[in-house]
């Protein structure tokens, strides 16, 4: 089974693979990293989640610098923001260790480093290719580790309304990040240094570059937001986070950021 694409496009690889028994060679085309994981979500044609599975049969990732030149602005940094969720919270998720964090680590740095730069010369080949290195470090952490906080609040979102997974990443690390370094300082304080800056807010910084960095901006109705946080609360990512956190607390986080 051979997947030419972005994240949506993978997932759909990875299904069938899964179904058939298939090997699976993914050809990325941004920066989400799904070619790095054997599971997948599944969406109704309204793009709203409908639930997922696994047990797909990855066998090998060609990466191609050449497919990512023309991918625009708002793609390239929303997948880069989701490669860049997955370098934090391989960093602090209850599967991290010594091999994913530093795979972490190196992708962090790549990612903070070149993403303005692919940005301010999206068709320069040396750059994109960096940044899809730094994606996939991202990526190779996220399949040593596990996820966190923030993709548990950007499942969520993203699953109710059919939103880009990538964006919702970058609009809502930086809460998670704020919250987690009163549980995993070390780690957080790592990832700042990797990023160079504060940590929530160099993230910020990044995202901004791809236009969108609050949920009211993706039409996120506000009267919805408890049933987000509660939404959030029972998925894996936030029971595999430092301190998971409650629904009133996630809520708070949510509103921060809307």
């Amino acid at each position: 089974m051979l997947a030419l694409g972005g994240g949506s496009a993978i997932d759909l690889g990875k299904a069938v693979s899964a179904t058939a028994g298939l090997p699976l060679v993914s050809v990325p085309t941004t920066y989400a990293g799904a070619e790095w994981t054997s599971y997948f979500g599944v969406r109704d044609p309204q793009r709203r989640m409908q639930g997922g599975g696994g047990g797909a049969h990855p066998a090998a990732i060609v990466y191609e610098p050449e497919l990512t030149l023309e991918l625009p602005a708002e793609t390239t940094v929303g997948t880069a923001m989701n490669a860049l969720a997955h370098c934090a919270e391989a960093l602090y998720a209850h599967g991290h260790n010594p091999d994913s964090d530093e795979k972490a680590l190196e992708g962090a740095r790549l990612i903070s480093h070149f993403l303005p730069r692919v940005v301010e010369s999206p068709l320069d080949r040396d750059l994109r290719t960096e940044l899809l290195r730094g994606a996939c470090n991202g990526g190779e952490a996220l399949a040593g580790s596990m996820l966190a906080l923030a993709h548990a609040m950007a499942q969520a979102i993203g699953g109710k309304y059919g939103l880009p997974h990538g964006t919702l990443n970058g609009i809502c690390l930086p809460p998670a990040l704020r919250y987690n370094a009163r549980y995993a300082p070390a780690a957080v304080r790592a990832f700042g240094d990797a990023v160079g800056g504060d940590p929530a807010a160099r993230v910020e910084e990044l995202a901004a570059l791809g236009g969108v960095t609050r949920l009211r901006e993706l039409g996120v109705p506000e009267a919805d937001i408890p049933e987000l946080a509660a939404s959030t609360a029972q998925r894996g990512g936030n029971q595999a986070n430092p301190h998971p956190a409650t629904p009133a607390e996630i809520e708070q986080l949510l509103r921060s950021v809307y």
